[in-house]
């Protein structure tokens, strides 16, 4: 873990613990919850461990928000066989469930983590959602998000199940009855989601390309790569770069590197949708904005400790919560 580096500032922040007072909502548009199938080998050598899990963008970040101590509420499709096994598996998680049964089958990835990595070697898609489906996890959705402390909105699996248009309508739905909306979404559906001004838009570096199909490795690249995303709509936006310092831009224009502790092994897999889960917590439990994103990436580095994708414990996250640095960036 690296010390406190020269020139990088510390943030204020409020206590963590007992800091949240009454449970703040926070609602999770993720539309697509998986069955995730792991298989690993024992410890001991005697055979191997076959591990089921609820997964997905929607699941990880709610498991995050809830185990921070907000009330997640998770707005899904469920559907099929696969959809009876994940049912039981997603009443465990923290919060709650608004399901629509959908004639689709759910989805599922099998990982195999025998030889210590995670290789995936199998993945069933979920068809697309009937329009009455749809219309039902939509409304839900806006219903749910009445009084919320904060909505995030997250992709399908796969990409273009749904229609673009749901997008624009959601955010700017939610948006009109005064909750702040957080888009965890790759192009296009990022396109949509920026018409309806999200408060916050957070992606990674090569979403960001894709974004601009352009180059964003230096600093300037990804500066004018966030104008565009400010430009067309988003109110702030943070970057992650996986074991490299985020690069965010404030509602106010400020620029920021957030340096995370760095670990040399673990799993990156689930750590951005770790983070969006902590800094919606965060978010919706009244934090200053620069804060939310510091619990985010505590959050995100406690998940890199784990074997399980979107998880992490409260005191890991925040017994790395100071581990995480601040630096201003200049705008010249």
């Amino acid at each position: 873990m690296d010390g406190p580096r020269a020139g990088v500032e510390r943030v204020p922040r409020r206590p963590p613990s007992g800091s949240w007072g009454l449970p703040p909502r926070v609602v999770v548009f993720g539309p697509n919850p998986l069955l995730t199938v792991t298989i690993e080998a024992r410890p001991d050598g005697a055979g191997e461990d076959v591990h089921l899990h609820p997964g997905g963008q929607g699941v990880w970040v709610a498991r995050m928000a809830g185990q921070l101590g907000a009330d997640p509420l998770l707005c899904g499709l469920v559907g099929g066989e696969i959809g009876a096994t994940i049912r039981p598996l997603l009443d465990a998680l923290p919060g709650q469930c608004r399901i629509v049964d959908s004639h689709a089958g759910s989805g599922c990835v099998v990982a195999d983590r025998r030889s210590g990595q995670r290789r995936v070697i199998a993945v069933a898609w979920s068809p697309p959602p009937s329009r009455h489906e749809l219309d039902d996890l939509f409304s839900l959705t806006c219903a749910a998000a009445l009084g919320a402390g904060a909505v995030v909105v997250c992709n399908p699996f796969p990409g273009e199940g749904l229609p673009l248009e749901i997008y624009a309508s959601l955010v700017s739905n939610v948006r009109a009855n005064g909750t702040p909306v957080l888009v965890d979404l790759s192009s296009p559906r990022l396109d949509s989601a920026l018409e309806s001004g999200p408060d916050l838009v957070k992606l990674n570096d090569w979403e960001l390309a894709e974004y601009i199909a352009g180059p964003v490795d230096t600093l300037d690249q990804r500066r004018a790569a966030v104008a565009r995303l400010t430009d067309a709509g988003a109110a702030s936006v943070v970057v992650t770069r996986a074991a490299e310092p985020a690069y965010a831009v404030s509602p106010d224009g400020e620029a920021f590197e957030l340096i995370p502790p760095r670990f040399e092994r673990g799993s990156r897999e689930g750590c951005g949708d770790t983070m969006m889960g902590a800094v919606a917590a965060a978010w919706a439990s009244g934090q200053q904005w620069l804060d939310a994103l510091v619990y985010g990436m505590a959050a995100g580095a406690a998940n890199f400790l784990r074997h399980g994708l979107g998880s992490g414990l409260r005191p890991v996250v925040e017994e790395l919560l100071d581990q995480v640095r601040v630096r201003p960036v200049g705008t010249g």
